[in-house]
């Protein structure tokens, strides 16, 4: 800003070569005049030097847009909407409607809401856009150009083919307004559903209810109708801290302020998560939230569980916006210890959860805070839970087996051709 305010005084002495000229002869004058006459000062009316200032224009804010269907949200998703807003100051997110997913994907796990309080509740996102086009047309296109003021459209290095084999991003690309990330290895939407098919057949399912027609009115009725079930796979994401860092706040709580925690697995990450950390927030100024490593999840929930490890479920719990902090492994009891080493203020714990198995006759995990009156259990405001999101595709998976083999065959071939991109 000095740089430039220089600037902008000697080009006005360019211009204005007499006005300056008269200005510093005033100046010398009064200088003179008052050291001889002893400090006797004299009133002269200086001219306004801000006119010779260039005017301080705000800087515009970009404004960038990311689609897409985020079913089944993980942190290969969130991870992309984080590199997004990287390339810009404010992250607008289209949410493909239900009815356009099935007609170009087959029928979406989870329904338009669950999908927008996921996509609503990432830390990154400043707007959201329900019921988008799958498809950005030129109409669409001009709506985000002149009605939500954006300057580029976001994807990643993965192809994004329409049903006729052409680039839904072609028309972006075309105008000039198309930026590009890196997709984030080790995960997708088809992975998830492939670790949830794969281990369910090591458990015993009932198919009856399974039907290969009408699964489109299934999936919206499963919003409402939720059931247990079981899965789990092995995981190709490869953890590093770097990741870890980019999805983390990186600040601790103040000195005075109030600690809330709550501790969880956090399994396939969904809107009931999102929910329940929300109204744990807002009971404090610091949200500190406990991640349940792998061999507890499993002794609660069977040998099926976890879906997502320890990690991918970190980044998930991370994403959100109502969290400040998490620990990485917690244990199962809530110490003393722990209450002290990170000043918690209250621990909360919600009504709806996952059934316990081989822990249930163990110690209460909160024996320690409800014996010092920090405990306090808070309505979950959804009723979804990892297993009912499961029982979902385990309840129509003929449909989504014979999608999974369509789609993984797409996503082999892409990393068979994939080439190294930097940035991310």
């Amino acid at each position: 800003m000095d740089f430039e305010s220089n600037n902008s005084v000697w080009e006005g002495m360019y211009y204005y070569p007499r006005l300056f000229g008269g200005i510093m002869l005033t100046a010398a004058l009064l200088g003179l005049s008052t050291s001889y006459f002893g400090g006797i000062s004299l009133l002269y009316p200086f001219p306004d030097l801000s006119i010779f200032h260039k005017k301080n224009h705000e800087k515009k804010r970009v404004r960038v847009y990311m689609d897409g269907c985020f079913d089944l949200m993980h942190y290969g998703h969130a991870n992309a909407l984080r590199q997004a807003k990287a390339l810009g100051d404010e992250l607008v997110v289209g949410v493909v409607s239900d009815e356009e997913i099935i007609a170009t994907k087959g029928p979406p796990v989870l329904c338009m809401e669950e999908r927008l309080a996921l996509v609503s509740g990432l830390k990154w996102v400043d707007e959201v856009i329900s019921s988008a086009p799958y498809a950005i047309t030129e109409d669409f296109m001009n709506r985000l150009f002149n009605e939500y003021k954006i300057d580029y459209i976001i994807h990643g290095d993965d192809p994004c083919l329409l049903p006729d084999g052409t680039d839904a991003y072609a028309l972006a690309k075309k105008a000039g307004r198309y930026k590009q990330i890196k997709r984030t290895e080790g995960v997708s939407s088809t992975d998830i559903v492939g670790r949830i098919l794969s281990s369910a057949k090591s458990t015993p399912q009932d198919y009856s209810n399974s039907s290969p027609t009408g699964e489109a009115d299934d999936i919206k009725n499963n919003c409402g109708a939720e059931k247990q079930a079981k899965g789990g796979q092995i995981s190709h994401f490869l953890p590093t801290s770097r990741r870890i860092v980019q999805f983390s706040n990186g600040k601790g709580p103040a000195p005075n302020s109030r600690v809330v925690y709550i501790d969880g697995a956090f399994d396939l990450f969904h809107a009931g998560h999102v929910e329940i950390l929300r109204s744990a927030r807002q009971l404090g100024d610091f949200l500190l939230v406990g991640i349940y490593p792998d061999q507890t999840v499993s002794e609660l929930r069977g040998h099926q569980y976890p879906l997502m490890n320890l990690y991918e479920r970190s980044l998930g719990v991370l994403a959100c916006r109502y969290v400040d902090e998490v620990i990485i492994g917690a244990p199962w009891e809530v110490t003393q210890d722990m209450i002290t080493t990170f000043n918690i203020s209250v621990v909360v714990h919600g009504r709806v959860s996952e059934s316990n198995s081989s822990l249930e006759g163990s110690q209460d995990p909160y024996a320690v805070p409800k014996s010092m009156g920090i405990f306090q259990v808070i309505e979950s405001p959804k009723d979804i839970t990892t297993s009912s999101v499961a029982q979902r595709i385990i309840a129509n998976h003929e449909i989504y087996v014979k999608r999974n083999t369509k789609k993984a065959a797409s996503e082999k071939k892409f990393y068979a051709e994939r080439k190294y991109v930097s940035g991310d």
